[in-house]
């Protein structure tokens, strides 16, 4: 390709001829690994086209992993071929069960077409704010499960909004059109009781455990009341299960944050000589395997956190942009 053919396409093309002209370069040798491109202004002058193509062009090859900015030198040659249509940088919370589940469907679904680098940014902002500003422009897309106490949206606002996809909470002040796939809290917690009123109304008092440092409680709180009322159940809210507030005819709903509340509920209940599912009823979130065997099995709520990594996988293979509110299953045991 001649200089004047990138000045002379379609200006929504000009970065992408360019680009191609640079990796093009890069594949016969006449640049090489770890060379340093032209700059800015001499690309842009040598191609009569503007800074901002040119600056289109570059983003574009880090994306795909082709080049690397350095800081106050320019950029250079990383590798020398496009080893996948897709980069994707993949931003959880914390290695967990359900999260290794997510992972997984993601991960089988685009292994063949994807470059995949996870990171995990254990409930810290300032390590949440640092991965995502070191890693802005290197990315195809950018899948985040953003639940924190602080407010990260103006960190996540950085990111174009067609390369986000926001997991498991789709939280607000996020400008643009971007995806997510999400649970609806409010909605499930409300679904699930509903569907299983007759059971829960052999008990005197509902008991939901919300621990203060939950971050989704106030959403799961919001769908329980709007039960709790709406049928007229008599209800209560604490943080820890408390032996002062253990009675005989109680329904818990735990969140089990740290898989804590259930034993100490199960503990009570022996301690009492009581029988779990006849004088205390519980319900308790996300199905871990042994919660199908424990005290004869835990009723629980729980999301598809294999739908949820198969959903974001698809919206990149099919380049689309949509919010999909992710399936929540209850799953009824002798507990209720």
């Amino acid at each position: 390709m001649k200089n004047s053919e990138v000045s002379t396409v379609n200006s929504e093309l000009k970065y992408l001829k360019l680009a191609h002209l640079l990796l093009d370069k890069i594949k016969q040798g006449d640049l090489r690994i770890n060379d340093q491109l032209p700059s800015v202004n001499r690309l842009a002058a040598e191609h009569n086209i503007s800074k901002s193509t040119v600056l289109m062009a570059l983003n574009h090859l880090m994306e795909k992993g082709i080049i690397e900015p350095v800081y106050r030198k320019g950029f250079f040659v990383k590798k020398n071929s496009i080893d996948h249509q897709f980069r994707v940088f993949f931003l959880l919370d914390k290695l967990t069960v359900f999260k290794e589940e997510l992972y997984h469907s993601f991960f089988n679904r685009l292994k063949d077409h994807a470059h995949i680098d996870v990171f995990f940014h254990n409930y810290s902002y300032r390590i949440f704010e640092r991965l995502v500003l070191e890693n802005l422009g290197n990315y195809t897309h950018y899948v985040i499960l953003s639940i924190m106490k602080e407010d990260v949206s103006p960190i996540i606002n950085l990111i174009p909004p067609e390369k986000r996809i926001i997991l498991d909470y789709n939280i607000e002040n996020l400008n643009g059109d971007y995806s997510a796939v999400y649970q609806d809290f409010a909605g499930d917690i409300y679904a699930a009781m509903k569907d299983v009123r007759g059971r829960v109304e052999k008990y005197r008092r509902a008991v939901l455990v919300l621990p203060e440092d939950s971050f989704y409680g106030n959403l799961v709180k919001d769908g329980f009341l709007r039960f709790c009322e709406e049928y007229q159940f008599d209800y209560l809210i604490v943080h820890q299960i408390e032996r002062s507030q253990f009675r005989r005819g109680n329904v818990y709903i735990t969140l089990n944050r740290h898989d804590r509340d259930d034993v100490d509920i199960i503990k009570l209940v022996r301690e009492h000589k009581y029988k779990l599912g006849r004088d205390i009823g519980l319900i308790s979130y996300n199905d871990l395997y042994v919660k199908e065997v424990l005290e004869g099995g835990i009723t629980v709520i729980s999301t598809d956190f294999s739908k949820m990594g198969e959903e974001a996988a698809n919206l990149i293979l099919e380049g689309k942009v949509a919010k999909i509110k992710n399936p929540s299953k209850l799953i009824i045991r002798p507990s209720l």
